[in-house]
């Protein structure tokens, strides 16, 4: 009898041995397991499907760090490579000692900051969502940014011949494979490209390409073109990331924007000594 109430007890601790080693090693597992990848959405004609709420630069901004701890090891998960580098903008030495002018006085003559609606490709990579939603002949973007809005025609029609100069200029698109090709001209020049200082002339050209790698990830190229102002084609990247929930909300700049009335300080007090 003593031996079969020993062999029972060593029997019932072995079990609670077993389940506590499940147990402790359960969060182990999950945090090794590899995420789920989904196939990327196509639409009845074969196209990648670019349509949700997607956001590009500041991450941080709109995701948390147990988002961001799960977008690293989505991409481990799908061999994502990183991005090339920035390139340093190509200025002709003019235009760089322009561009210095304006890093000197701290952006103080920023667009963006005084309310001024961002252009091609900044507007991509400000962190704040944009929606794409894609349909058989255009593409348009609804940008939470400055309530803009972009339609970009697919159908093979070229830019119109009464293009007026604009912040976000004039698109239309191709498709090159699963890329979304978008070629944009037609630009005014109260803009800056994508940092302090990067100003551009009227001949601007931008071409976006927009490929939709994972089902969580567009990958975000532009080639800037200004033959008045650029030695030679510049490129960005970027990394635009899906955000499923997300909604567009009301932006307005004016109403809580600080930046003026410093900026008027700065004016005052260091730039007109």
């Amino acid at each position: 009898m003593i031996s079969y109430l020993r062999t029972l007890a060593l029997s019932r601790a072995r079990t609670i041995a077993l389940l506590l080693a499940v147990l402790l090693a359960a969060p182990l597992l999950a945090q090794t397991q590899k995420p789920t990848l989904k196939p990327v959405p196509r639409t009845a004609d074969g196209k990648p499907d670019l349509s949700g709420v997607w956001v590009g630069g500041g991450f941080a901004l709109l995701f948390g760090d147990a988002e961001l701890a799960a977008m690293k090891q989505y991409d481990a998960a799908a061999g994502r490579k990183p991005l090339p580098p920035p390139e340093p903008p190509p200025y002709k030495p003019e235009a760089e000692k322009k561009r210095q002018e304006f890093l000197a006085r701290r952006g103080i003559d920023d667009p963006m900051a005084r309310c001024l609606l961002s252009g091609v490709p900044r507007i991509t990579v400000r962190p704040l969502p944009f929606e794409i939603i894609q349909q058989p002949h255009r593409v348009v973007i609804l940008y939470e940014v400055h309530h803009a809005f972009r339609f970009i025609p697919t159908d093979g029609r070229g830019h119109p011949d009464d293009i007026e100069p604009s912040y976000l200029g004039d698109s239309v698109g191709r498709w090159e494979g699963d890329t979304l090709v978008v070629d944009v001209t037609g630009f005014n020049t109260n803009t800056w490209l994508v940092g302090v200082g990067t100003f551009h002339s009227e001949r601007l050209r931008v071409t976006e390409r927009y490929t939709r790698d994972t089902h969580d990830t567009i990958i975000y190229e532009a080639t800037m073109e200004d033959p008045e102002v650029l030695t030679k084609p510049w490129k960005q990247y970027a990394t635009l990331r899906l955000k499923p929930g997300e909604r567009i909300r009301e932006y307005e700049c004016i109403e809580n924007n600080e930046d003026i009335q410093r900026f008027e300080k700065l004016l005052e007090t260091e730039f007109k000594k």
